[in-house]
């Protein structure tokens, strides 16, 4: 609900965000000129007493000084009958240059806050602000449900499971100019509301006008003492009194108050401080125009400057979510079908595997009725089962299409009930993977619902594992279901075998380490870094199959590391490919995976071929900060991968220590072994703030949790906590 909320009021907003953030930017740049030009000397220097006393001698016909919020000083006077002002020193008294209002700021000005459209355009400009703000704040709140809370609100963020930019892009330019944006849209929200008079404004105090005046000669303005207490930086406006009336006075303003100074005493004869509340309003409107705070002016502009790509991001964004919403041809009626199909999506790439499975249980005889989750009936006539498929969001929220179904479930009579079969869609790198799904399965079985299958859990979107579901969902069915689902994906790059290293046939575990340059030759490899991730097309299957990275494009080439399968079919394609033939993928990026930044030291685990994105990230450490590696394989003799490359990091001290556990031979042990031998060491690197990062297989990472759940438990910590912290990261298949 929040997300369509966000997505609406930005579409609707669009042009005049886009009006009002461009002029914003452009006009934070007036500030910061002023102040270029400007010389501004430090509190102390300079009283006003000072400059007022150089200024006339430079100008005789002085007649008011001015200092503007950028900290210039302008002094206004008449010179042959003729009024001017100048820019000066105020150190000198001299001229620096003529001072003269820009007319395309003012323009700019005039379109920032009204749209060129008087009171009409000021209040739309106002309501402008205020949507703003409202679009901040929700943003905010989507950013943190998105990063999996708010601890993880400013952890690195990835890239989505289909390899779309825009939803990336538009996270991280909302995320570093949220602040500023939120800044920028309150302070004008706050002025418009001043104008128009929905909150009340606060006047500021004025000093009466002396009745009694000493009405002697004019003391030299230097000598004045009202005016030498008074720094000029606090000096906001000083007007000189007629040199030919000896009742008149020097009316100073400053930024706390103001009042009249007599021209014979140089005493205050009277005297009013603005008042907090007025202060205030006037801070609210310093901040926003950044006229005094130029260089945080500058920074609302850089934060102005990213609303134009959030809104083109945004835009595509909700045009890549309607362009997937399903198109549900030959849905059966509700009160007819005998399978219930309920689809839980945040941005609708569920919606493409709900298709895929609709398609294959009408192809088996089925009657399918498939809806969102929200829709949910109290009563289906002829219904024989239930399948849902959902994804969760953020840190284990309902997905937009799901966000009642919980709460309308409680309320359904006691007589429904369903058998039932849960799949649930997610990422494994996020502490709360698929949460939503179980929740929906505990409240499904609380009501005694017969349980079709044990929920299972597609991670990032692979179309194996839903395929491998639909084979299980058919048997208990009793209707084979043959499930092709394609995901859209991202153009493709031809990749050229260069270089292989086969390793594990003694062991009959058949794995090899494959390099890859760009094909055709002289064409460029995408950017990627260790840890990211290439999906491989094998021949005649769209469905991508993925592998970490253990190499960066700078190195020159696409370094993999792959284990045939039974039946694999692009493991069995990649293992079988010789020199000079190529195979097609694409990057896709693994932000959350990756060495935090700084020196702390990093234990890296791993089993088998998940050795591949850690070594890469041990080829990088060129810095040698202290780097653990923890490592299984079969036989030492046989599938010691990267042995001789892992032997030069320890002599080059990029990585510290080396520790390797194989299942077969003399010693058989496996990974989680060595780190319960090393226990001691494994606590001292979590009490100096190290990371944990794992790559391998789920139950090889299950084991290795529990492992480190004995290990941590004496200094009161877990691998949730860690998880939760940003210090346990798991690339896992």
């Amino acid at each position: 609900m929040l997300r369509r909320f966000h997505s609406l009021a930005g579409l609707t907003a669009a042009l005049f965000l886009l009006i009002t953030a461009t002029t914003g930017a452009l006009l934070a740049l007036d500030p910061a000129l002023q102040r270029a030009n400007a010389l501004v000397p430090a509190r102390g220097a300079v009283s006003v007493a000072d400059v007022a006393e150089k200024v006339l001698l430079a100008y005789p016909g002085t007649e008011q000084i001015e200092r503007l919020p950028s900290g210039a000083v302008v002094v206004y006077f008449t010179q042959d009958g003729q009024t001017a002002a100048d820019l000066i020193n105020p150190l000198t008294g001299t001229r620096l240059a003529t001072y003269q209002q820009s007319a395309v700021f003012a323009w700019l000005k005039d379109l920032h806050r009204a749209f060129l459209w008087d009171d009409k355009g000021r209040a739309g400009a106002g309501i402008v602000a205020l949507l703003l703000s409202v679009l901040c704040v929700s943003g905010v709140f989507l950013l943190a449900s998105r990063a999996g809370g708010w601890r993880q609100l400013f952890a690195p963020m990835r890239s989505a499971s289909n390899g779309a930019i825009s939803p990336r892009l538009h996270a991280e330019l909302a995320r570093a100019a949220a602040l500023g944006l939120l800044l920028s849209a309150l302070t004008g929200s706050v002025m418009s509301a001043l104008r128009f008079e929905l909150l009340p404004e606060a006047a500021e105090l004025e000093a009466d006008f002396p009745q009694k005046v000493a009405g002697t000669a004019a003391a030299p303005v230097g000598t004045l003492p009202a005016l030498q207490q008074t720094d000029l930086v606090d000096l906001h406006q000083l007007i000189f009194p007629s040199r030919t009336d000896p009742q008149d006075l020097y009316a100073l303003s400053t930024h706390q108050g103001s009042g009249y100074v007599d021209q014979a005493t140089g005493q205050w004869l009277s005297y009013a401080d603005y008042g907090n509340a007025a202060q205030l309003q006037t801070f609210i409107m310093e901040l926003h125009t950044g006229e005094t705070y130029w260089w945080l002016g500058l920074l609302f502009g850089l934060a102005a400057l990213t609303v134009p790509a959030l809104v083109i991001t945004g835009f595509q964004i909700w045009w890549q979510r309607r362009r997937a919403m399903p198109h549900l041809q030959g849905n059966s009626a509700v009160g007819q079908a005998d399978t219930i199909m309920l689809v839980g999506s945040e941005s609708n790439s569920t919606w493409g595997f709900a298709n895929a499975l609709c398609e294959a249980l009408k192809h088996a005889g089925c009657l399918v009725h498939l809806a969102p989750m929200d829709q949910l009936a109290n009563h289906y006539v002829k219904a024989e089962r239930l399948l849902i498929l959902t994804s969760t969001y953020g840190d284990g929220d309902a997905p937009a299409s799901a966000s009642q179904f919980l709460q309308k479930l409680q309320k359904l009579p006691p007589t429904l009930s369903l058998p039932f079969a849960v799949l649930a869609f997610g990422d494994r790198q996020f502490c709360s993977f698929c949460a939503f799904a179980d929740h929906v399965t505990e409240a499904l079985q609380q009501r005694q619902w017969p349980q079709l299958l044990a929920t299972d859990y597609v991670d990032r979107q692979s179309a194996a594992t839903f395929e491998h579901w639909g084979v299980a969902l058919g048997n208990v069915l009793g209707r084979p279901l043959m499930l092709h689902y394609t995901p859209v994906l991202p153009a493709c790059h031809g990749l050229m075998l260069v270089e292989r290293q086969n390793y594990g046939e003694a062991v009959q575990a058949p794995t090899c380490v494959l390099r890859f340059q760009s094909a055709p030759p002289g064409s460029t490899l995408p950017v990627f870094s260790a840890g990211d991730l290439v999906g491989i097309l094998p021949p005649g299957n769209a469905a991508p199959r993925f592998y970490s990275l253990a190499s960066a494009s700078t190195d020159g080439v696409l370094e993999i590391c792959v284990r045939q399968q039974d039946n694999g079919l692009c493991s069995g394609f990649l293992y079988n490919l010789k020199f000079g033939e190529t195979a097609a993928g694409f990057i896709q990026k693994n932000a959350r995976f990756k060495p935090a930044a700084g020196k702390s030291p990093i234990l890296l685990i791993g089993a088998g071929t998940g050795i591949a994105p850690l070594v890469g990230f041990i080829r990088a450490n060129t810095a040698r900060r202290p780097i653990y590696l923890y490592w299984g394989g079969r036989l030492a003799t046989s599938d010691f991968l990267y042995q001789n490359e892992l032997n030069s990091y320890l002599a080059d001290q990029r990585l510290s220590q080396l520790h390797v556990a194989f299942s077969r031979g003399a010693e058989p042990a496996y990974v989680q072994d060595k780190l319960l031998q090393d226990a001691d060491q494994i606590r001292t690197l979590i009490n100096g703030n190290a990371q944990i990062m794992l790559c391998g297989g789920r139950r090889m990472a299950t084991d290795v949790a529990t492992s480190l759940n004995t290990i941590l438990a004496p200094i009161a910590l877990d691998v949730a906590t860690l998880k939760k912290s940003g210090r346990y990261l798991e690339d896992t298949y």
